[in-house]
């Protein structure tokens, strides 16, 4: 709650001097116990936590501090690409910390008559309506978990990468909007459309 409370705070450039504040950017990032950041003088970024270690190149624009068991991002002007890079670097390196400590995961649902996937060792093999079956081999930083056969959980410590391999397993059949099927992510709500009728 005060995170919130601190972002909707209305900094106006009267009261900074001249300078308006990044929102998101001036917030310092908590290092949680059994979290230990470095930062080198190139700023490169390494936390290491219980789950793993990321690391990650930052601008050196920005200037990277650790003070009061937190990190805190400062930038060195108000130029329109230091503002970018404010924030930008500040959510990086807080998605890293989460990643190390709880992890991300998407999870997708194959809908349609037939599709289903199945888990051989740690590659993934689909059947989408296909004349063959498609195969998904395993991405270092990624494991894959299926509940069900009609359920995909794609888990790992880089948000990013995350991100990417769910999208791509997503792109072998996209869901349609007459009768939804395809693979699509769990909270997705895909818009019907109403098929055409004869005259």
């Amino acid at each position: 709650m005060r995170d919130i409370a601190i972002i909707n705070c209305h900094v106006s450039k009267k009261n900074t001097g001249g300078v308006s504040m990044s929102r998101i950017g001036r917030l310092p990032v908590a290092i949680p116990n059994g979290v230990t950041v470095t930062i080198s003088e190139m700023n490169v970024v390494t936390v290491k936590g219980p789950k793993g270690e990321l690391t990650q190149n930052m601008s050196t624009k920005m200037n990277i501090a650790i003070e009061d068991n937190a990190v805190v991002v400062k930038r060195p002007s108000d130029v329109k690409e230091h503002r970018a890079l404010h924030g930008l670097t500040r959510s990086l390196i807080n998605n890293m910390i989460i990643g190390v400590t709880e992890g991300y995961q998407k999870t997708l649902e194959l809908v349609g008559v037939g599709y289903r996937a199945a888990l051989k060792g740690t590659k993934i093999t689909l059947n989408l309506g296909y004349s063959h079956p498609v195969e998904i081999d395993a991405v270092a930083g990624i494991q894959f978990e299926l509940p069900d056969p009609n359920k995909i959980i794609v888990k790992g410590i880089d948000k990013q990468l995350v991100g990417a391999v769910a999208a791509d397993i997503r792109t072998w059949r996209k869901p349609e909007p007459y009768k939804g099927k395809g693979i699509k992510y769990s909270n997705e709500v895909i818009r019907r459309k109403e098929g055409k009728t004869g005259k």
